[in-house]
């Protein structure tokens, strides 16, 4: 059986290298090569674990959407001098946000202290998050998740991603997630934290004691949730994201870039400097502007250039950015986490 099952998959990955399109035949990209695609995806499903009647379920009937292909083509390529922070924190950091986190911490209020011992990451933190992602909730998608994974699958140009987290929707379904909830992104993001199926699959966990991680209601689930994200992805308890920090007038900074090549995030971490303590920014007149132990590692990070705002990141900066491996992303969680803690 095994054997025939292997097979079989091995047939169907040959008929999709057939029909499948590539970034270079659009011409190709037809309601019946993807049928047939989703005919490869299902046997791959079968052989990871699914079960029959969720792979009839979530892939019958579905549908080419072209629409998802045109949003995801329509993404900003790399820039070789990245854009001012400034703005981007003006937007993102604003009254309504802040108002709305500290609105969020307060109904909240009766759980938090719970939440943060069970997982140790600072309630303003995994708030902050929520609000960016969905502004607390308001709005979350209304793509099919299905459909639009299938399609950015289907069309190649990610297509191991949007493959993966295909099949890990289904292993959802599987779970006991109802497909009817699978609203999302036009990307496959989907809930308040707005988690891939991948994500959700991995750290999803119950914070209300209801018996089911419930990321598109309920408050308590999501904050569990991205706390438990964020124990994952290694934050230290106890430490800052980081600090504004002053520099000494005509600091270079260029005489402190790092040497390190990051495994991710390459471009993203390029724009930090070489890890010091505290203390040693100190003796080189770099002031910490928030309170931090001395002996805590640090990058020296000043964005718009010289004489505009600085910061000392430490490590559990790098745990946002692996949320969103985006230093725009990652500065404006951490300062509106500071805003709605205050």
């Amino acid at each position: 059986m095994r054997i025939l099952r292997s097979f079989h998959l091995l047939a169907l990955a040959l008929l999709t290298l057939i029909l499948l399109p590539s970034a270079a035949s659009a011409q190709t990209f037809n309601q019946q090569g993807f049928e047939a695609y989703l005919q490869y995806v299902a046997a791959k499903a079968r052989s990871e674990g699914v079960s029959e009647a969720t792979v009839t379920r979530t892939l019958s009937g579905l549908a080419l959407n072209p629409r998802v292909v045109q949003l995801d083509s329509a993404q900003p390529g790399r820039q070789d001098t990245p854009p001012p922070l400034a703005p981007y924190l003006s937007r993102h950091v604003d009254g309504t946000r802040i108002a709305g986190g500290r609105a969020k911490l307060r109904q909240m209020a009766g759980m938090l202290p719970t939440l943060e011992r069970r997982f140790g990451v600072p309630p303003q933190i995994v708030t902050a998050i929520f609000g960016h992602e969905t502004n607390y909730g308001s709005y979350t998608g209304d793509f099919d998740l299905a459909r639009s994974l299938a399609t950015l699958a289907y069309e190649g140009r990610r297509r191991a991603l949007f493959e993966g987290e295909l099949i890990a929707l289904m292993k959802m379904v599987d779970r006991g997630v109802p497909l009817a909830r699978m609203k999302g992104s036009w990307a496959g993001a989907f809930g308040y934290p707005q988690f891939l199926p991948s994500v959700y699959l991995t750290n999803a966990v119950d914070g209300d004691g209801d018996g089911f991680a419930d990321i598109w209601s309920s408050s308590a689930d999501t904050l569990a949730s991205i706390s438990n994200y964020f124990v994952k992805a290694g934050w230290r308890h106890g430490q800052p994201w980081g600090v504004g920090a002053s520099l000494p007038d005509g600091f270079n900074t260029g005489t402190h870039a790092s040497r390190l090549t990051p495994p991710s995030c390459s471009r993203v971490h390029d724009r930090h400097s070489a890890w010091k303590t505290v203390n040693e920014w100190r003796s080189l007149g770099v002031q910490p502007r928030g309170a931090i132990d001395g002996n805590v590692l640090t990058t020296l990070f000043q964005p718009d250039g010289p004489g505009t705002r600085a910061w000392l990141l430490t490590g559990n900066y790098r745990v946002i950015l692996q949320y969103n491996c985006s230093n725009y992303y990652a500065m404006s969680v951490g300062l509106l986490a500071d805003e709605i803690a205050d």
